[in-house]
């Protein structure tokens, strides 16, 4: 297994263990991981093809999906407000 599939793999463990904390002890975590998943994303992409990159990607997506849509809605919400 290459460095970048382990350290994905140690990412989704400590994701899970996150995820199993108190909601207000998740958010340090939460966003420690959700930074780093960027370049560990990267990471792999160097060191196999996209396809793995797009399965990785979509792991994060699932495990991060009320975060992300909180993101996007907030985000969408500022970039309207700035437009008007």
């Amino acid at each position: 297994m290459t460095l970048s599939l382990l350290l994905a793999c140690i990412w989704a463990i400590l994701a899970t263990i996150t995820a199993f904390l108190p909601m207000r002890l998740q958010y340090g975590p939460g966003l420690t991981l959700l930074i780093l998943a960027g370049p560990l994303l990267v990471f792999i992409g160097v060191q196999h093809s996209a396809w793995v990159v797009l399965a990785a990607l979509a792991g994060l997506v699932s495990m991060f999906r009320r975060p992300l849509w909180f993101l996007g809605s907030h985000l969408l919400r500022r970039l309207t407000e700035g437009a008007g």
